[in-house]
């Protein structure tokens, strides 16, 4: 392994009086009067809220999902007896799950790229501009070819090779690095597949970016195969990363509409804008807890 040290990860600018603010995400069997005891109890503390999402799939017994983003002075020491009672008024009565963040605490990602750099340098600019709420511990990749990129951000990089059939070196090292020191990671088009084993020890969500050629256009060369089919729209799909190969719960999709005058190169020069754009947004909404896992679906309050 080979380590390449820069400055200090830097952390994006956090939002007009986000000191102050937290997320509770809340999950179960929907209920009546679960919005109520959210809101009772948001309200007793003198908590404001300032976004609340919600959706059911099923109003008679279905799946409950909320997202709400509330406003409180003091906020850290309130949170110990903010929890008690939302045990207390969620869990015990209604079943129900839930997580509370301090959303002044940025999530810590650690993002894995190979030699293709533009979705990885989408999201350190991206990074640096502020636009994603969360920080940067390190880079890992397979080549060294972008360690001057990513410490040009000031973002520490770390070589890992990876090759042969056999990871478990890599794999072993990744987990080293990553232990303790990050609350997701993203693939930003990590050309190495991970072991089952990887992803259970890792133990954080992973979101991979991948084209929506899949599986029509599977392994090397993805764009050229879709030329040669006379494909009429290009796209990518983000998604939660599980055993099952690109089959995870997905996050964001989008296309753009390609012609027949569209060369391989255009198409794959039109794939990555795509890329880049779908894998940024779901960056954005899981570093904002809009991102609610369920089974193998997701819902998303963007």
């Amino acid at each position: 392994m080979t380590v390449t040290q820069a400055a200090p990860a830097r952390t994006a600018r956090l939002g007009r009086g986000a000191d102050h603010q937290a997320s509770l995400i809340v999950q179960g069997s929907d209920a009546t009067g679960i919005v109520a005891a959210v809101t009772a109890v948001l309200g007793r503390r003198g908590a404001n809220i300032v976004a609340l999402d919600q959706y059911s799939d099923n109003p008679h017994g279905g799946a409950f999902f909320q997202r709400t983003v509330f406003s409180l002075d003091g906020l850290q020491a309130a949170l110990p007896a903010l929890r008690a009672e939302l045990d207390e008024k969620l869990v015990k009565k209604y079943g129900l799950t839930y997580t509370l963040r301090d959303m002044s605490v940025p999530k810590r990602v650690a993002i894995f790229a190979s030699k293709s750099d533009h979705c990885l340098l989408d999201l350190l600019w991206r990074h640096r501009q502020g636009q994603l709420p969360m920080s940067i511990p390190m880079v890992i990749s397979n080549h060294p070819d972008v360690a001057e990129e990513v410490r040009s951000f000031g973002i520490p990089f770390f070589h890992v090779p990876s090759m042969g059939a056999d990871k478990s070196a890599a794999e072993a090292e990744h987990l080293r690095l990553l232990k303790d020191n990050v609350d997701f990671v993203v693939l930003a088009r990590y050309m190495q597949i991970l072991s089952g084993g990887f992803i259970e020890k890792a133990g954080v969500p992973i979101i991979n970016i991948h084209h929506s050629f899949l599986p029509a256009f599977i392994g090397a060369g993805p764009y050229a195969k879709a030329k040669e089919r006379g494909v009429k729209l290009v796209g990518a799909t983000a998604h939660y990363v599980t055993e099952d190969l690109d089959e995870g719960p997905i996050i964001e999709q989008d296309v753009v509409r390609v012609t027949h005058a569209d060369t391989a190169t255009d198409l794959t020069r039109r794939g990555a804008d795509v890329e880049r754009a779908v894998l940024s947004r779901a960056v954005l909404w899981h570093a904002e807890d809009r991102v609610i896992r369920n089974g193998n679906h997701t819902i998303v309050f963007a």
